[in-house]
């Protein structure tokens, strides 16, 4: 298995291409799933686990990885079907998500395919709400069905949404009465997120699934004789998302002159592996690696601020890598 992820580290030169490589896997069944290889560290067969007192009930223990202490997350279980067994067995897809470590327990691992975001796309109207899909492809025929590893992380280990004190400015949203947020992700989850901390900043907000559904939301702006350069504070994009990934979002932004000055803040669990340098080169105005409640709010004070013209951005994050 050692051999799937020989390349990972080569397969970064995707990113900006709006193109991704699926690592594909089985759970209990013959449904095939997807995981950007872009998180994925490493795949192994299942260590030993050594269980944890008052744990929730899909983390199957913890394994010894590496010198790291990592939970190993029965992905089967997670997404409201039974626990897999014989797990000794199965395979554990080491991920960094959010700023951590974690492993998610499969049955198999099958194999990496190259795509185009294009050719992923949002899971089916009827899939419901509260489903754990984010996307879905088709490979050899086959549906690939593409989980919301962040819908999983949230219900399993919870973060909180609550801003310290001291962090939002007095009076921030009196500031900006007729202006808000865009806010581009795929996944629920991560969009209910982002819009909690604007919201309880006082700030209205608008959301968008992926790239191509907020170029599209841009453009319709602009044909009704809207200014979104006037009309939107910020635009905080995550960087997987189907149809067009943000890096490409970014760069349609900055080549249409009616946009090229939006401020784009790139926001992404793809912390462990990010390339500042792309980020400079679609023109993005900074990066932010989910998800933390505090700096997500500093950049939008900050911002409304330097609208206003009270203070100046302060120096962009420095991007993880």
């Amino acid at each position: 298995m050692a051999g799937v992820m020989d390349s990972v580290n080569q397969r970064t030169q995707l990113v900006g291409q709006n193109r991704l490589e699926l690592l594909l896997f089985r759970l209990g069944g013959q449904q095939l799933y997807g995981i950007n290889v872009f998180k994925v560290k490493e795949v192994l067969q299942c260590p030993s686990l050594n269980a944890i007192p008052q744990r929730n009930r899909v983390v199957r223990g913890v394994a010894h990885i590496r010198g790291n202490t990592v939970s190993i997350i029965d992905m089967n279980l997670s997404i409201g079907r039974k626990p897999l067994d014989d797990i000794e067995n199965c395979f554990v897809i080491i991920t960094e998500y959010n700023r951590s470590t974690q492993g998610f327990l499969v049955r198999g691992v099958e194999r990496i395919v190259n795509m185009h975001w294009e050719e992923i796309h949002p899971p089916p109207t009827g899939a419901g709400k509260d489903n754990y899909l984010t996307a879905v492809t088709e490979v050899d025929g086959q549906l690939v069905e593409i989980i919301d590893v962040e819908k999983i992380l949230a219900e399993v280990s919870p973060i909180s949404e609550e801003v310290s004190p001291g962090i939002i400015e007095d009076g921030i949203a009196e500031r900006i009465v007729q202006k808000h947020v865009l806010i581009v992700d795929d996944s629920a989850i991560a969009r209910k997120q982002v819009q909690r901390v604007v919201e309880s900043m006082g700030i209205k907000t608008t959301l968008k699934k992926d790239g191509r559904e907020a170029i599209q939301y841009l453009n319709s702006m602009l044909e009704e004789g809207l200014d979104p350069n006037s009309e939107l504070i910020m635009v905080i994009s995550d960087i997987e998302m189907p149809e067009m990934d943000g890096y490409t979002f970014t760069a349609e932004v900055r080549s249409n002159p009616a946009l090229k000055d939006l401020t784009v803040v790139l926001h992404t669990s793809l912390s462990g592996v990010f390339n500042e340098s792309m980020v400079k080169k679609v023109g993005a105005d900074d990066f932010m690696a989910k998800f933390n409640p505090d700096e997500l709010a500093r950049r939008v004070n900050d911002r409304v601020l330097q609208i206003s013209g009270e203070s100046l951005l302060e120096e962009p994050l420095e991007a993880v890598g």
